[in-house]
């Protein structure tokens, strides 16, 4: 081979410095993956590797803290709201953002999240939406969608059984102490890019001081769909974004 091919202008992907060598445990095809890289890009390009403290709950991103090279917290199933609360009010200078899957955000950490984003505290919550309990094995979340199949709705979700799916941005974006929601995704480039630039603007918030802001990704679990991770991401598409459909729905950054 040309050692000319691997110079550092012919390479196209640079790893974030602030990713380590430690291998992921995530399963091949999630959208875990990706978003950290888009989470280490921004702060790194933002120059706060020393102000940023990530809070991570139970679930798939438990080990969120071996990946990422920054101070990190770990919280209680559904609680990680409520600590970042407290370690944005004590270090208003640091950029603390919470990284939550469905079940923990949107089912177990209700409150938290409704509370701690009503509040107007100056965080990001990074909200990881695939639809299922992907660690726990497969059960039914809140998010999960009318018909879809888990370990606990093996029929379908049905709505006067289960309840509807709950879409916990849409209330985000009606509260008075939010200040930038949105909801994106990563499977494309394009999306890519879009969802980078919705984490930062994320971040600039926080750090400014403008209010708390919310960052769904709509995300693919293709070991609990049973799917493969271009099955996943088709049915994503299909299935989940006419629930869920991407853009901001709140944007007040700069005029708080």
């Amino acid at each position: 081979m040309n050692k000319d091919i691997l110079s550092p202008e012919n390479i196209v992907y640079q790893k974030p410095s602030l990713m380590n060598e430690v291998p992921m445990h995530y399963c091949p095809g999630c959208s875990h993956g990706v978003v950290h890289k888009l989470v280490a890009e921004v702060i790194e390009e933002m120059n706060i590797e020393e102000k940023a403290i990530g809070v991570c709950p139970v679930g798939c991103a438990v080990f969120a803290y071996r990946y990422l090279d920054i101070d990190w917290q770990e919280a209680p199933h559904g609680r990680a709201p409520a600590l970042a609360t407290g370690i944005k009010r004590l270090w208003t200078e640091r950029l603390v953002f919470t990284y939550q899957g469905d079940g923990d955000l949107a089912c177990i950490g209700t409150a938290e999240t409704l509370h701690a984003l009503n509040r107007g505290e100056h965080i990001t919550i990074i909200f990881i939406n695939n639809a299922i309990y992907g660690m726990t094995g497969g059960q039914m979340a809140p998010t999960t969608l009318l018909g879809q199949k888990t370990a606990t709705c093996p029929e379908g979700r049905v709505a006067e059984l289960h309840g509807y799916p709950l879409n916990i941005t849409d209330i985000a974006a009606g509260l008075q102490g939010t200040c930038y929601v949105t909801r994106q995704s990563v499977d494309t480039v394009a999306a890519i890019r879009k969802a980078k630039s919705a984490i930062r603007k994320a971040f600039e918030a926080s750090m400014n001081g403008w209010g708390a802001s919310l960052v769904e990704i709509v995300s693919t679990c293709n070991s609990g769909w049973k799917m493969t991770p271009a099955e996943a991401n088709e049915w994503m598409r299909e299935n989940m974004l006419p629930q869920y459909p991407k853009g901001d729905l709140k944007d007040t950054t700069g005029n708080p």
